[in-house]
């Protein structure tokens, strides 16, 4: 897969705002300073496509990450174009979480990510992002619960995978699978810092395009 173009298509505090193109869009959702930014960065190919920050909570819109796709496939006969473009819209979510904001402000949060997450009919699926040396808590299950409820595909991405040792990682990898129930293919181990798990990450994306 080869990211042709990238760039910020539109940021948006209320659902009027969102894009109206019809693009297939994957949300990208978890706990603030997950990581959210270095790998949306990472997936775009872009240093600062998504601007990061050690301030847990700094994203408080949503923005909308358009990337021109290229994948590669095999071509099964003559007649087979060994490629195919796409278009889509990576959807930075705001993060929840322990992010030092006001109650007033997280309610308002709470609702301009529901309310997208609620009617979005290009919406393809949702990526959570989990930091792989913690244990999902009940927001993490409860958002998963909730977008099974509205049959909504979901994968979890772990993220800083670089923090951990191979054998570390390994345990507990097999003890977040136990923990969040999905199939071992929507489970990816990443890292933006090592480039760990991103084309795993874009394969398992890209079924839903």
């Amino acid at each position: 897969m080869k990211v042709l173009r990238a760039e910020l298509a539109v940021t948006a505090a209320l659902p009027k705002c969102f894009p109206s193109d019809g693009l297939p869009e994957i949300a990208f959702l978890g706990r603030s300073n997950v990581g959210k930014s270095s790998l949306l960065n990472r997936l775009a190919e872009r240093r600062q496509l998504a601007r990061t920050s050690r301030t847990p909570g700094k994203t408080r819109l949503v923005h909308f990450y358009r990337l021109d796709l290229r994948f590669e496939s095999e071509a099964k006969t003559p007649n087979d174009s060994p490629t195919r473009e796409q278009s889509v819209l990576l959807v930075d979510l705001p993060g929840y979480g322990y992010a030092k904001v006001s109650k007033a402000e997280r309610i308002a949060w709470q609702r301009l990510v529901e309310g997208y997450l609620e009617d979005r009919p290009v919406l393809r699926a949702a990526a959570l992002l989990q930091d792989i040396r913690r244990d999902p808590a009940d927001d993490e299950q409860l958002l998963l619960a909730w977008l099974e409820e509205r049959r909504i595909p979901a994968l979890v991405a772990l993220t800083k995978a670089d923090k951990l040792a191979p054998m570390q990682r390994a345990r507990r990898v097999r003890e977040l699978g136990r923990l969040v129930a999905l199939p071992a293919d929507r489970l990816i181990t990443t890292s933006a810092v090592m480039d760990l798990g991103l084309a795993e990450l874009w394969r398992a994306l890209a079924r839903f395009l």
